[in-house]
């Protein structure tokens, strides 16, 4: 078989998995890392969702003058202290905040922010500086960093986002287990795999790929056999998020060795007729991570997961003239584990009266410090070497657990 006709068969989307040379290659890394119970769950609202009608301040005159037709009425949002409220839409995770399951954390962005939504959640993504590009996602270099196999970190989707790239090593794109257990064994993978000890093999003729392809059948071998017996019996929400969290759930409670996990709701650049449309959305994400939490939960699961929303950027203060909002830069990150060491508001909501030259807010956390703080005090790794440079830790998450 020659080199052309390798990656035209190769090359396929197919069942939920997007298949490509370079995937492949993917598992031609060997795991020498320590399996470790921690996991995190990432979850990119994407669009840029508006965080001040998310983490509302109901007693801010200017909040109301700058949104005359958005502003949340007291009916619309309910209080967590005496100065800020959550949307209504977020009820589901009200038990969790009240039990000390919920931080908050306010202001997070980072210097120069970029409003492009590409290019800002490339740098969420690869925990860059705004004017620097790198082609490894940060879960990709703690892939490379901890020399794990691919399973260990896994998007659940059809393709693989920038996150989990790294130099040497890629993370997993897949949304149905089965399915890339039936595509590894289809007569094309097996013909590849009986011919590896043919003499003749060399870069030239993909030879080197051929020890992924025996790598990509057992770590596909293993992920179906973990999960093939572990269906969840949780009503999750109909739709593609609900889904994707009921799919992590599942890989969770099977005993799964993955450490991080990827899932992303679409739909929050709400540049027009935002209250119904950010309505509906903050339902979607908060029926569903409840829903997700209570099933890790009754499996005694919830208290090795630590769950982290972000957005690529939040939204402008002032409303536009189409009754929603503009791209902006900072907003609020919200981390849900039964760890944390600071629980409610980690720290003070934005300062209306104190905006940047774009009326835009001004952030007070660089995101890397979460991820700092995560990589540290969570997944116990040095956060230095992956993220390539020190950042201040924070105290959301209790260190050595």
């Amino acid at each position: 078989m020659d080199r052309r006709k390798f990656i035209k068969r190769t090359s396929l989307a197919s069942g939920g998995l997007f298949f490509v040379p370079q995937f492949l290659k993917a598992f031609d890394q060997h795991i020498i890392n320590p399996f470790s119970n921690k996991k995190i769950v990432i979850v990119h609202l994407k669009g840029g969702n508006d965080g001040l009608n998310t983490v509302v301040p109901f007693r801010n005159d200017i909040y109301f003058q700058k949104r005359q037709q958005l502003a949340l009425s007291a009916n619309e949002f309910f209080k967590i202290t005496d100065e800020v409220a959550l949307h209504n839409s977020l009820k589901p995770l009200q038990k969790l905040y009240n039990n000390g399951y919920l931080s908050i954390i306010n202001n997070v962005g980072y210097p120069n922010p970029n409003r492009s939504h590409f290019r800002s959640s490339d740098i969420w993504q690869t925990a860059s500086n705004s004017n620097e590009f790198l082609n490894t996602g940060w879960v990709g270099r703690y892939l490379d960093h901890t020399k794990s196999k691919p399973h260990n970190a896994i998007e659940v989707d059809e393709s693989l986002s920038l996150l989990l790239k790294g130099k040497h090593q890629n993370g997993l794109a897949l949304t149905n287990p089965k399915l890339l257990n039936r595509i590894v064994k289809e007569p094309f993978f097996s013909n590849v795999i009986q011919h590896y000890n043919d003499t003749h093999l060399s870069e030239h003729n993909l030879g080197y790929l051929y020890d992924s392809m025996i790598n990509a059948e057992s770590s596909a071998k293993y992920i179906y056999e973990k999960t093939k017996t572990q269906k969840s019996t949780q009503t999750y929400p109909k739709n593609v998020f609900g889904k994707q969290l009921k799919t992590i759930a599942e890989f969770i409670n099977s005993g799964l060795e993955t450490q991080v996990y990827y899932a992303g709701l679409n739909g929050f650049d709400t540049h027009v007729n935002q209250k119904n449309r950010q309505k509906k959305l903050l339902t979607i994400y908060a029926d569903s991570i409840d829903a997700f939490i209570k099933d890790i939960e009754k499996n005694d699961s919830f208290k090795d997961v630590l769950v982290l929303t972000f957005s690529e950027f939040g939204r402008r203060v002032q409303q536009n003239a189409s009754k929603g909002t503009d791209h902006g830069s900072a907003n609020n990150v919200f981390i849900l584990s039964k760890n944390l060491q600071k629980q409610g508001l980690y720290n003070n909501i934005s300062n209306l009266q104190n905006l940047d030259e774009n009326g835009d807010l001004k952030y007070t956390i660089d995101f890397r410090e979460i991820y700092a703080t995560i990589l540290n005090n969570w997944l116990q790794v040095n956060d230095t070497k992956i993220l390539n440079k020190s950042f201040s830790k924070l105290k959301f998450i209790k260190p050595n657990n």
